[in-house]
């Protein structure tokens, strides 16, 4: 048996399905993400798994031993939610080494200085609260959680409310003490790209379903159905007759809907020399409607005979596209993928 093992979980509130059937494994160490849209039902899941919420049916089992009707302090499970939940009279010293103190475990001044040493907080234990700064209170609630050594540490949005810089900052740190200390963790955001940061497997939820499972690279480059696909990035999504009305020649793939990944499209001024087509490629011909820079990236809005879709490219210098150009576009067929 894997080291979680979730089976047949269901969760309604009244008539509303929060959790529907859901069922996957983890393994020891693994760095997991319930990635989803805000409702979806990826918090209730992670609530259900520390004991916080019951479930209406299904089991629950951590290292073979079934936890589905335990009581969440007897569960070995840290948790670590977006509000920080530190307590503002007790020091960083003090907050964490809190949660030994409720478990009647001696408070060992080693082990807390190991801790703030490990999430980069020496220096800060006699500090209250109000005094840090939101990412060093997030290490704080993080240490916190970690000095009980859980089977399992649970992240709810953890990130969500801090600024870009620091959020990157702490994706870097989670990602780096997770590894070390190999403590299986289950991270919840509606952030794709810091789920495809940190994770080692990606569960995309919607409406108390698992859409689908697998790794970042295998969710980014083939998404199960038209949700995955529209979700997990920048995928163009067309029909199946919107494609061929775009393409420029017999267009052949049996799906009623396409993703077709704005990175892999290659774009060509009318006036420049454009590659030699193979029969691995569909062309199109279009004009920018829209363009944005993001750093080193730039998209474009490229309207087609029947659909505006999205290219992205490497910021090219001199050699730049702008609004109200006419282009034609090559598309690898790789780069067009048949949806569920």
């Amino acid at each position: 048996m894997s080291y979680v093992n979730v089976a047949s979980v269901n969760k309604k509130y009244g008539d509303k399905t929060v959790l529907n059937n859901i069922s996957f494994t983890i393994e020891k160490g693994e760095f997991v993400t319930l990635l989803g849209q805000s409702g979806c039902g990826k918090s209730t899941l992670l609530r259900a798994l520390a004991g916080i919420v019951d479930i209406d049916e299904g089991s629950i089992f951590v290292n073979e031993k079934e936890i589905t009707n335990l009581p969440s302090r007897k569960r070995e499970i840290g948790m670590v939610f977006q509000s920080y939940a530190l307590f503002p009279n007790m020091t960083v010293f003090q907050n964490i080494a809190y949660g030994l103190k409720m478990k009647k475990l001696r408070s060992n001044e080693r082990e807390v200085k190991e801790m703030l040493e490990l999430m980069g907080l020496d220096g800060l234990e006699y500090r209250y609260p109000h005094e840090l700064s939101g990412g060093q209170q997030q290490r704080v609630a993080l240490a916190r959680a970690l000095i009980l050594k859980p089977k399992i540490l649970l992240l709810d949005e953890p990130l969500s409310a801090l600024d870009a810089k620091i959020r990157k900052s702490l994706q870097e740190e989670i990602k780096r003490i997770q590894r070390e200390l190999n403590i299986t963790t289950i991270f919840v955001t509606h952030d794709q790209k810091e789920a495809m940061m940190l994770s080692d497997t990606i569960y995309v939820m919607n409406q108390g379903v698992i859409e689908q499972a697998g790794t970042p690279e295998t969710i980014y480059t083939k998404p199960k159905n038209k949700f995955v696909a529209g979700f997990i990035g920048s995928y163009n999504i067309l029909t199946n007759l919107e494609m061929r009305q775009c393409v420029e020649e017999e267009f052949a793939m049996d799906a009623p809907d396409i993703a077709v990944r704005p990175e892999g499209i290659r774009m060509y001024g009318k006036d420049s020399v454009t590659a030699d087509h193979s029969a691995k490629h569909y062309t199109a011909s279009g004009t920018i409607r829209m363009k944005t820079i993001s750093g080193s990236l730039v998209s474009y809005q490229v309207e087609l005979k029947s659909k505006r879709i999205q290219v992205d490219q490497l910021f090219q210098g001199e050699n730049r596209l702008d609004e109200g150009d006419m282009v034609d576009l090559v598309i690898p067929k790789d780069a067009c993928i048949a949806l569920q």
